[in-house]
């Protein structure tokens, strides 16, 4: 494939007073495990594949080309400095070691975005580009935010860290500091959440315990209290879900302001990495009710899963979508209440444009987004492998109901 060869360009740049990227489509070439991952974006992306094939790479990528000066000024902004070499910078970005990823030579590494190919020097030097962020980024890796039950400061994390957890935590962080550490509840807070997902979370994460800011002085933590009593529950008592959930859900009440702010200023993009990490899969289903939110506030979303849950949303969007159906249909997914207010969340989400791509381990990426069960593509009939091992233990039990030896 020919050097900035791109299937869709839809791009729009503004001077350094204030930039906005509607990238279409991220190109990226010889880069660690990846050989040619050539993504076209929808308005949800969702990436899949097995562990170690590139895709949280891809998505860090994707960050730094969108936010390129915003990511050096707040490495400078916490004592953070490189040789201006793309690998130096690799290793700064991407923690400790991660410099071998990016090669030169005959062979070099890669990036485009839309046609424009990427100059090494200038992802790892500054440009004229905004300082504010564009592109909202919550981690695989986001538990690690929280530090005996508040979320840690960008200097508290060593040199391995990836940029995207220093600056997901230092953003928790300021948001429980400066907007909702000043009152006690955290959830249910009518303010931030739809009472429908409010009813959801309550249920199958909180299970009818609240979060709270407990205060010692001037020390304060994060807290699960049950209604009606002074006993709390500390950070390390939580269950693992919970633990996983909260910097979540704290991610989310940063991409929802209030009832009367529909989106964060400025941010046009949200990357989520395994939001099924801990989680139960009808907690699962409430957090992708909470990603189809956040399509209907007019961001777009990145996703990277190892879920089948995720995919049994997305088919049923695209089925229900492709058939007109009625919008009610893609609320009983959820089991949901239809209150006018998710009817209208149902009806614009239908309409937007979904894209699925397989990150293969032979290092190049397949679009599998029509999810086609009978498909003769075997990589899109099972979904990118998410589906594979509950339809073979199927052949197998059919196999043992009939009374046969063996499943081909």
């Amino acid at each position: 494939m020919i050097r900035g060869e791109i299937k869709l360009v839809e791009a729009s740049y503004k001077t350094d007073k204030g930039v906005e990227m509607n990238i279409s489509s991220l190109q990226m070439e010889r880069i660690g495990q990846i050989v040619l991952a050539d993504i076209n974006f929808g308005d949800l992306t969702v990436l899949v594949g097995p562990q170690a094939t590139g895709k949280s790479i891809f998505l860090q990528f994707l960050k730094l080309v969108a936010d390129t000066g915003y990511v050096h000024d707040q490495l400078r902004k916490h004592g953070i400095d490189w040789n201006r070499s793309m690998p130096d910078f690799l290793d700064v970005y991407l923690g400790d070691g991660m410099q071998e990823i990016w090669r030169s030579g005959e062979s070099p590494s890669a990036v485009t975005v839309d046609w424009n190919p990427e100059d090494a020097a200038n992802l790892a030097r500054p440009r004229h580009r905004t300082r504010k962020t564009s592109v909202f980024y919550i981690p695989a890796q986001r538990v690690l935010s929280l530090a005996n039950g508040w979320p840690r400061p960008f200097s508290g994390f060593g040199s391995e860290d990836p940029f995207a957890v220093r600056d997901f935590s230092e953003t928790f962080r300021i948001l429980m500091e400066q907007e909702l550490g000043r009152s006690e509840a955290l959830f249910p807070k009518t303010n931030r959440l739809k009472k429908e997902y409010r009813h959801l979370l309550s249920q199958h994460i909180f299970g009818g315990f609240g979060l709270e800011v407990d205060r010692h002085g001037a020390q304060k933590r994060l807290v699960l209290r049950q209604s009606n009593t002074s006993k709390s529950i500390p950070y390390m008592a939580w269950s693992a879900g919970q633990r996983e959930f909260v910097p979540l859900l704290m991610g989310l009440y940063w991409l929802m302001p209030g009832a009367r702010v529909k989106r964060r200023e400025n941010l046009e993009w949200v990357i989520i990495e395994e939001l099924e990490m801990g989680l139960h899969p009808s907690a699962i289903s409430v957090v992708l009710l909470l990603v189809m939110e956040l399509l209907w506030r007019g961001y777009r979303v990145c996703l990277s899963t190892h879920s089948p849950h995720v995919l049994d949303v997305v088919w049923a969007l695209r089925t229900i979508h492709q058939h007109s159906a009625e919008p009610d249909l893609f609320l009983d997914v959820f089991d949901v209440r239809k209150s006018e207010a998710m009817k209208g969340v149902a009806r614009d989400v239908l309409k937007k444009r979904v894209e699925v791509y397989y990150f293969n381990r032979d290092g190049r990426t397949r679009n599998i987004s029509k999810l086609d069960p009978g498909s003769d593509d075997a990589l899109e009939a099972g979904w990118g492998g998410l589906s594979e091992f509950s339809g073979r233990v199927a052949s197998i039990v059919a196999a043992a109901v009939n009374g046969t030896s063996s499943v081909k």
